[in-house]
């Protein structure tokens, strides 16, 4: 901000001098840590609102604001001001001014063709650069504003009306005032600037940034009290601290709400020329509330001139009010503030009952114009009487069937029609006068009995209990979510969406469900809806005898999908976080089904069951699980040969039982090993290799249900890599993966 009081001194660099104690004076380190926390607070409101009042004044925020909307206003004015529009509109213009003729008002005619002809003449001077009266550096609101610094630099006695320099001035006067005297009574217990030995030490001693040297500075300078003030912090001190961090919130309250009116008239001036080009191209030719539209767009321009002017003569008495008030004060900084306080308060009140005044008078100028046009000039309605021109905010009340006469009779009516009475004397029919009243009163007679018959409506009919669903998915969702990531992240949609069809929700009812759980992010409901939707419709096609081991087939296949995209550079981080929360749901439920408790070798560590189900997960192959299978099905006994192959010869004395507890056991050991490797995936998704373990996992699953259930292996039931580089560049890998990474935590 650089803001910086009359000596040159930045208020950013300002210190509180004070003893800062040590460990024999442990209430000095303690008021010095308090004393610095107010310190700070009080230095920052004094700043930001002497910068905002000297910022909005300076006018340095319209630049940005005017390269972008001149354009936008020429871009406008390409479209609108096209000779077609013109000259449609000065053809219903000149109907009027036939019309007028007709009726026997050639004042009126007269009027209207003046105003065509004034348009016709302004609109190429202005269409050409709509914006330029109010944006340029001569436009209204830079005159207004150059006309009140003048004003103000007067009346601070500165014959200088430079912008920059006259800015810079108010702000150095409020430093001073606000920041610098206040600051040296607060911290030496008077003004140390009434000595300019003191003031110059003071100076240096701030712009070093060691408080040390400011203290050692009033010793040298001959202020003995302020120096013996500042090595002694009190808790007076910390109470004047609070009585100034009140007055600093005031005055940037003050600062904040004259920047905002004046940011607020420039903007209001911008849009009423953005009207103004639809007047000069069409409007201002049409007789009648259009044409009275250009004309208070115009006017408000002019005005917003002379509320630059007010604004900134009205800073201007401000700050030399307040700089009077600090002379006059001599040292008694304390009381002073607080009586600026109050003259603040009274300012931002004053301040808007100014800003009313030149609205009403903006109004006030319009509707003269207004009425002069189109009543052509004569006394009849534009006599000390006045009245209200079309289009201004209030309809005339001179108009006979089509003014407020119209508007009162056709409000009567309405109350009559929709009178309780007068349904009660029609015999209860509601808007009795309106068509079809009696059609819709027995439609509605007819569901009332139905809807309030016994066991329908009320709490407790069915109507009422066909919703109760609804509310077991929002309750699904939402507990589902807390278990994973909570609300708003795509493990907890992805969760949300599994415990909806925990209840026997479906696709449709998913984004209900999602809203009813407090969820807010339309992306991530969208991405992790599509993604569970992509994994359900791709899992009907899978030929495997488990649905659920189906079901997480197709989510890995859908994972690796969109990894393979991201790390190749055509997909998001958010697509793949959604699809990753989706292979997690699916492994949870996969897992839920197969969840364990077979117990072989009658408990014991190690025996024969769990040697065979040990080797067969060490090295599956399709000759076990098939030996196993026909142990289970009777095909092979413990009475039987044995078969030749190697592979079966340890099923010898298995019976049918304990081959189907081992086949549970393996189904099971499937599921938590998947499980698992979903579960490192999660943590770690910029490990490449994590998801290959995943897609291993699940290979060796689907081998065992394929071989079990002799279901066909299809081209597209394959979990193959999309990629035909297995193994990706790692770096890159775990770049790209990183914004995954985040989104999953």
């Amino acid at each position: 901000m650089d803001v910086r009081d009359s000596s040159g001194v930045r208020l950013t660099d300002y210190v509180f001098a004070t003893n800062h104690g040590g460990l024999f004076h442990p209430m000095d380190t303690v008021m010095s840590g308090v004393l610095g926390l107010e310190f700070v607070g009080y230095i920052v409101l004094v700043t930001t609102a002497v910068w905002l009042i000297g910022y909005a004044v300076s006018f340095q925020w319209l630049d940005p604001f005017g390269r972008a909307l001149t354009g936008v206003a020429d871009n406008l004015t390409g479209q609108i001001a096209t000779p077609l529009t013109l000259v449609t509109a000065a053809a219903i213009g000149a109907f009027f001014v036939a019309w007028f003729i007709v009726r026997g008002q050639p004042a009126k005619a007269t009027m209207q063709i003046v105003a065509m002809v004034g348009v016709a003449l302004l609109g190429p001077v202005f269409l050409a650069e709509p914006l330029g009266d109010v944006l340029s550096s001569h436009g209204l609101l830079a005159q207004g504003r150059d006309l009140g610094i003048a004003v103000a630099a007067g009346l601070n006695g500165n014959s200088d009306a430079n912008p920059r320099q006259v800015v810079a001035t108010m702000q150095g006067d409020l430093a001073d005032n606000f920041a610098r005297r206040p600051l040296q009574v607060w911290n030496f217990g008077h003004v140390v600037d009434e000595s300019p030995r003191c003031a110059n030490a003071w100076s240096a001693g701030v712009r070093s940034g060691d408080d040390s040297r400011v203290i050692d500075g009033m010793r040298a300078c001959g202020d003995i009290a302020a120096h013996d003030e500042a090595n002694d912090p009190s808790w007076a001190q910390v109470g004047s601290g609070l009585v100034l961090l009140l007055c600093g919130m005031i005055l940037l309250l003050f600062g904040a709400y004259l920047a905002i009116k004046i940011v607020w008239a420039a903007m209001d001036s911008i849009y009423h020329g953005f009207m103004a080009i639809f007047g000069f191209a069409a409007g201002g030719f049409i007789y009648g509330p259009t044409q009275t539209f250009l004309i208070r767009n115009l006017v408000d321009g002019f005005v917003a001139a002379g509320r630059m002017a007010a604004y900134t003569i009205f800073l201007g008495v401000y700050v030399l009010f307040l700089g009077n008030l600090f002379q006059q004060a001599q040292g008694q900084v304390m009381v002073v503030l607080v009586l600026g306080a109050i003259v603040e308060i009274i300012a931002i009140l004053q301040l808007r009952r100014l800003a009313r005044s030149l609205s009403h008078g903006n109004d006030w100028i319009a509707n003269r114009f207004a009425l002069a046009m189109q009543t052509g000039g004569s006394s009849k309605g534009a006599g000390a009487g006045g009245g209200t021109a079309l289009g201004m905010g209030t309809m005339g009340a001179s108009q006979s069937m089509s003014g407020i006469k119209m508007m009162a009779l056709m409000g009567g009516l309405s109350t009559v029609a929709n009178s309780p009475l007068t349904e009660w004397a029609l015999g209860g029919v509601q808007g009795s006068f309106r068509p079809g009243a009696r059609r819709r009163d027995r439609m509605s007679r007819m569901q009332s009995g139905f809807w309030n018959s016994p066991g329908i409506g009320g709490p407790g009919g069915t109507y009422a209990q066909s919703y109760m669903k609804f509310r077991q998915f929002v309750m699904g969702a939402r507990e589902a979510a807390m278990e994973f990531g909570g609300r708003n992240t795509y493990r907890g949609a992805a969760a949300a969406l599994r415990g909806v069809k925990d209840f026997g929700g479906t696709r449709a009812d998913f984004l209900g469900a999602l809203r009813g759980a407090r969820f807010t992010d339309d992306r991530i409901m969208a991405l992790s809806t599509l993604a569970r939707g992509i994994v359900d419709d791709n899992s009907e096609d899978e030929t495997l005898g488990d649905k659920h081991l189906g079901h997480v087939v197709a989510a890995v296949q859908e994972a690796q999908r969109q990894a393979y995209r991201l790390v190749n550079g055509h997909g998001s981080a958010e697509e793949v976080a959604a699809s990753f929360g989706a292979l997690e749901q699916d492994a949870l439920v996969f897992r839920r089904a197969n969840y364990g408790g077979v117990r072989l070798d009658g408990g014991a560590d190690w025996g024969p069951e769990r040697a065979i189900v040990t080797d067969y997960m060490n090295n599956p192959t399709r000759e076990k699980i098939i030996a196993l299978r026909e142990v289970r099905d009777g095909v092979h006994t413990s009475t039987a040969p044995a078969p030749a192959h190697a592979t079966t010869r340890m099923l010898t004395g298995i019976d049918a039982d304990q081959a189907g507890r081992m086949m549970d056991w393996i189904g099971n050991e499937h599921a938590y090993q998947l499980d698992d490797a979903v579960k490192a995936l999660m943590r770690d998704p910029t490990n490449q290799q994590l998801l290959r373990n995943v897609r291993m996992q699940a290979v060796r699953a689907t081998d065992t249900d394929q071989w079990v259930s002799g279901a066909p292996r299809t081209p597209w039931n394959n979990l193959a890599p999309p990629d035909s580089r297995t193994v990706l560049d790692p770096n890159r890998w775990a770049r790209r993966m990183a914004g995954v990474e985040r989104l999953l935590r």
